[in-house]
């Protein structure tokens, strides 16, 4: 975008989530640095108008705004170290991830400590939801440094809320992906049952669209179920298993009954072990399609 820039947001990991956030900050206006250790994610940014940056540290010396989107807690904890090694002035570090409270936890200690302002700010919404700014930041910590970033969480998204005390974004996280796991296991369950039934899937998605069963995650999963091809992915099986472990680790741990989300987990461990790990998580249908003994018509069904 031509003019003068509305300031520098930096962000760590360019994969689905965050290549999103930097694609739609830089087209908002924002100078966007990025770094990812995948080349192809760094070159497909930098066609998008983002600076590569040649590691962490670099990108945090120029970034007085950083947002995480990170794999898993050992990438968390590399990139943490690497920011907190570089002796820069004070950073707001926005960890955009889901993991567990401890990993958010550990991070904001050796943040603080470095002198820098961490968030934690988990996103609510898939893949698809986020290329558009379709997408909610849960946001949590400093509520000064939350209220001055709203512009800026405003280039990715289309609302913010404030939840509180640093660590409670992940907690709402955790209620909100509790309801996904269901819905997405749901959906596919009742495009199974149709589809046995002996009635066309685009049918069954057009009408359950209209009617009391629909649901957000049905409105985005379900396309792919009707078609049968999971492969373009906007949340990896493999890596939502790692959100499912999470989110039952905080439930157990507070004593708290999921019959309906542990229910689903024997379907997408299924997925997992027959080759759907990096397809879509509504390749779901495909293994209650394999259950139920589904035959579609024609060469619609692709995945596996």
């Amino acid at each position: 975008m031509a003019g003068r820039k509305k300031g520098t947001v930096g962000v760590v990991g360019l994969g689905i989530m965050g290549g999103a956030f930097a694609r739609n900050l830089a087209e908002a206006g924002w100078r966007v640095l990025g770094f990812d250790i995948d080349p192809a994610r760094r070159r497909a940014l930098a066609k998008a108008g983002v600076e590569i940056m040649p590691d962490t540290a670099t990108l945090a010396r120029s970034a007085p705004v950083i947002i995480t989107s990170l794999p898993s807690p050992q990438a968390l904890d590399a990139v943490v170290a690497e920011i907190t090694d570089a002796k820069l002035p004070s950073r707001v570090v926005i960890e955009a991830s889901t993991f567990t409270l401890a990993d958010k936890f550990r991070a904001e200690r050796a943040l603080k400590k470095a002198g820098h302002v961490p968030l934690d700010c988990p996103i609510s919404g898939t893949g698809s939801q986020a290329a558009v700014k379709d997408l909610v930041v849960y946001a949590s910590g400093d509520k000064k440094t939350i209220a001055r970033l709203k512009p800026m969480f405003l280039g990715f998204s289309r609302a913010i809320h404030d939840l509180g005390a640093f660590g409670n974004g992940s907690r709402m996280k955790y209620v909100a992906n509790l309801l996904v796991a269901i819905h997405n296991v749901a959906s596919a369950e009742a495009m199974v049952l149709g589809m046995k039934s002996g009635l066309d899937p685009q049918q069954i998605f057009d009408l359950v669209k209209i009617g009391a069963g629909n649901s957000r995650v049905f409105e985005l999963r379900a396309p792919m179920m009707v078609k049968g091809n999971y492969d373009d992915a906007t949340m990896k099986i493999k890596i939502w298993q790692k959100d499912m472990d999470v989110i039952g680790a905080h439930a157990k741990a507070l004593g708290v009954p999921t019959p309906l989300f542990s229910a689903t987990m024997p379907v997408y461990e299924n997925a997992m072990a027959t080759g759907h790990a990096m397809h879509d998580t509504a390749a779901v249908c495909a293994v209650l399609e394999k259950q139920a003994r589904v035959r579609r018509a024609g060469k619609r069904r692709k995945a596996r």
